[in-house]
Formats: C-alpha cells, structure tokens, sequence
C-alpha cells in the first residue's frame, strides 16, 4: 500500500467523514476470492480496516455478509454466473463502486477467454445501465500456479485491459485494477497454488485501495 500523506489524508477527513449520510457505497463482486473462506486470507480482511484506518467514511454493502463485511462473492462460480446474476444483485444493491476480480473457474481446454470477456463487459454494461453514475473497479485477476487449468489467465488479463480501454473511450466509469502485476503465487497463494495467503491478500487489499481512495475522494467532493 502506499504511504498516503498527512495532507491527503487530512483532505479525504474532510470531505468524507464530514457527511456520514453521504459516505460511498461498496459492491465487491466476484468468486471465492471475493468471498472468502477459512483455508485463505480474502482481500476484504485487509482493506477494511486499511479503509477504516484511513478515516475514510464508506460502506461494503451487497447480499452476503461475514464478520468483515456485506459482499457479493460467490466461490466456485464464473464470470457467466455473475453476469447472470448480476441485475438483480446489483438492482438490489447499486453501490457507488463495484469491485469485480473474475476469471477464474474455467478451464483453459475450454478457450474460455472470449467467452469471459463478453460476460465481463455485459456485466459492466448492467452496472451502468442501473446505475450511470457508479464506477467499475475491474481487476486483471490474480495468476496461480493451478496449471494447466489457468494457464488462459495471461491471455485473459492482456484482453481485460484491452476492453477496459474501449469502455474508457466510449465514455464508460471504468477503472482498471492490475492485481497480477507483482502477484506472485509461488509466494502470494496457499498450497491450492490459487487462493491469497496474508501476504497475497495484502497485495490484492493494497492496489484496491490505490484506485479506490482517490474516487471515494472525488465522490465525496462531488456530494459537498
């Protein structure tokens, strides 16, 4: 995580503890990796109350909910899954950002790349539509060490940026998250060789907070 500064820190006190009422609302969204579970270490264990420590005024909000936060993160399921499930998880809970890490659970004898990033573009088009004024965190998800089974995961990331840049230019509030970039699972993952131990989770907890600080920063500006 960087190391904020007293000044920006101070600002984001400002702007966003001030309004308790207006504080921005989070939709994390994905797989098991967003969910979590009692053999890894989630993401959300670490970016809570990195959030909280930061003084920022926020709220996780979704369908599931466990001792660190509401989400939606549902293990074992795909990018096809949570396009079809996503309208009525996020009509229910439009949050202001939407934390999307998904790619895994596929198999790479099936090709799924294609596949997977319609689904992450139709899923970010449903977003919007519910909500045009919400903003998508998408990640270029986590490598692991599960090979062959995720050895698509390179391609997929090169063509989640690819499609993050053309929503970007076609006016869409997407912001693209690089979570394999200095992800390395040979020490970042537990022995499943796909799933973050403490310090993969610190990793993953840390590039969310760089992209989604600033915003909730600017959110709250725009609220004032």
């Amino acid at each position: 995580m960087k190391n904020w500064t007293d000044s920006f820190v101070g600002m984001l006190l400002t702007v966003l503890v001030a309004s308790g009422k207006d504080r921005p609302t989070v939709l994390a969204f994905g797989d098991s990796i967003t969910e979590g579970g009692g053999s890894f270490v989630c993401y959300r264990e670490v970016l809570v109350p990195g959030l909280k420590e930061l003084g920022v005024g926020y709220e996780f909000i979704g369908p599931k909910r466990d001792r660190v936060s509401a989400h939606a993160g549902y293990s074992g399921k795909n990018t096809s899954y949570l396009r079809k499930v996503c309208r009525e998880v996020y009509g229910l809970y439009p949050a202001d950002y939407v934390l999307l890490h998904s790619g895994h659970n596929s198999f790479s004898k099936d090709m799924p790349v294609p596949g997977i990033l319609a689904d992450t573009e139709a899923i970010i088009q449903t977003v919007l539509e519910v909500n045009p004024s919400a903003t998508v965190l998408l990640a270029q998800v986590i490598p692991a060490g599960k090979l062959p089974k995720y050895s698509y995961i390179p391609e997929l990331n090169e063509g989640l940026c690819t499609l993050s840049g053309r929503l970007q230019k076609e006016g869409a509030r997407v912001v693209l998250v690089d979570q394999a970039r200095g992800f390395d699972w040979r020490t970042d993952t537990v022995a499943d060789k796909v799933h973050p131990n403490a310090a993969g989770a610190k990793k993953m907890a840390g590039k969310w907070m760089d992209a989604l600080v600033p915003l909730m920063g600017k959110l709250g500006r725009e609220r004032r």
